[in-house]
């Protein structure tokens, strides 16, 4: 997608993406991921039945902030003026298994919390990347999804 001029007005400028995620069949755990036109494989680790082929579903929720994060910073720092030669970014996440598997009742079965190391490096002023970093965090998609409560509508159909 191109940033262009229109997609700056108040009327609504929707991207709807779409992904399809199969269980491979004779598998517990590999599930394949279409994604536009890309396809991975999300698994889990042999300590958790599976065959470890791909990263886990949360690994991949890691990466998707992480990866939306650095590409807000590059953009919001195009559009600021504001120049960075790196943009590094470490997440890590603390799960506590017993919400997924359903042994300590009140026990969420998502990350406890995340934990975001950003470093910068270039030639502006601290003041300029703490603007750019404000900037980020009000706009990264990925970080308001996981911070605002966002409708999800299932619909399960037993064949």
């Amino acid at each position: 997608m191109t940033i262009t001029e229109t997609q700056t007005t108040a009327a609504p400028q929707l991207v709807t993406p779409e992904v399809q995620a199969r269980l491979v069949a004779g598998t517990s755990t590999q599930v394949r991921i279409k994604a536009g036109e890309h396809a991975f494989t999300i698994d889990e680790p042999e300590t958790l039945g599976g065959t470890n082929l791909g990263a886990t579903p949360v690994d991949h929720l890691l990466a998707a902030l992480g990866a939306c994060q650095v590409i807000t910073y590059q953009v919001w720092a195009e559009k600021l003026g504001i120049a960075v030669d790196t943009i590094d970014i470490d997440l890590r996440g603390d799960l506590d298994l017993r919400g997924f598997f359903g042994t300590t009742p009140g026990v969420r079965p998502g990350f406890q919390g995340i934990e975001v190391a950003v470093r910068l490096a270039g030639p502006e002023s601290k003041e300029r990347y703490a603007e750019l970093v404000a900037v980020v965090e009000e706009h990264c998609p990925v970080l308001d999804n996981l911070q605002a409560t966002v409708p999800v509508t299932s619909t399960v159909t037993i064949a």
